[in-house]
């Protein structure tokens, strides 16, 4: 499965799949680790098209973060479904990640990261 990316001056952002599970879990994973290898800081997670998110995707995203933050890079999330928002809330990671309403708002503020 591709993952589509779409770069916008520094920063990368990953339109996270339909359902964001075991079976799409592993693509995200890898391109999440190639941008991070070849030098990404700046990342935001598109979960527009989301409608299922699974603990193999927050599995991913906390790891994928982890990394972005030793390599001093930050990791955003954006335009997040309110039923697929209940599992960040319902796991806590609404606490871990910050999330913004849209794109735009989520590239502003990686704007801030050197």
């Amino acid at each position: 499965m591709n993952v589509e990316v779409k770069t916008v001056d520094d920063s990368k952002i990953i339109v996270v799949p339909k359902r964001f599970d075991a079976y799409t879990a592993n693509s995200v994973e890898e391109e999440l680790t190639r941008l991070i290898g070849e030098g990404t800081r700046k990342i935001v997670c598109d979960f527009s098209q989301t409608d299922y998110l699974a603990s193999a995707g927050l599995r991913v995203l906390i790891a994928a973060s982890k990394n972005l933050q030793r390599a001093n890079g930050k990791m955003v999330l954006c335009s997040i479904k309110a039923y697929v928002l209940e599992v960040f809330e319902i796991s806590g990671l609404n606490k871990i990640f910050k999330i913004f309403g849209s794109v735009d708002a989520a590239l502003q503020d990686l704007k801030q990261v050197v």
